[in-house]
């Protein structure tokens, strides 16, 4: 609401739309208790698009490191480049907006899926780096270019 300036009716709208919506699993004729549906936006629904626009934050938030994000659905990727003598700084940058991203998605109630969190770490041979991030689980892809 603050970041995008959403208030008023369009903000009440907005909220009653998503409101008490519930779910629940349908299997072999068999229908499970409904249960209440406490974040998201429904699937497929002409709102989605338009909260979209909740990624602001994020974009905001891993430029703040002085990194690129590259938004698609429901991925994000975070990138940058340096000089050979800057790969601790850069370091630093990814490892610190990483878990600065993991905590505003927890803070937000979304969820981060750390089995599908990678960091890929280009260099030279010479200046290979292996580390890890242990702060969100990530699994460290390294592969070496020329």
């Amino acid at each position: 609401m603050t970041s995008l300036g959403v208030i008023g009716a369009v903000y009440t709208w907005i909220s009653s739309y998503l409101a008490n919506h519930t779910q629940y699993i349908c299997c072999l004729g068999f229908k499970s208790t409904p249960v209440p549906v406490l974040c998201g936006v429904p699937q497929e629904s002409v709102l989605a698009p338009i909260l979209f626009l909740y990624t602001v934050v994020l974009v905001q938030l891993v430029e703040s490191f002085e990194l690129f994000p590259h938004l698609y659905a429901d991925n994000t990727q975070i990138y940058s480049f340096c000089r050979p003598g800057d790969t601790d700084s850069l370091w630093k940058r990814v490892a610190d907006c990483v878990t600065a991203v993991a905590d505003w998605m927890r803070f937000s109630r979304l969820q981060l899926n750390a089995s599908k969190t990678e960091l890929l770490w280009c260099s030279s041979t010479r200046r290979q780096k292996s580390a890890t991030l242990r702060s969100v689980n990530c699994r460290l892809q390294s592969r070496v270019t020329s």
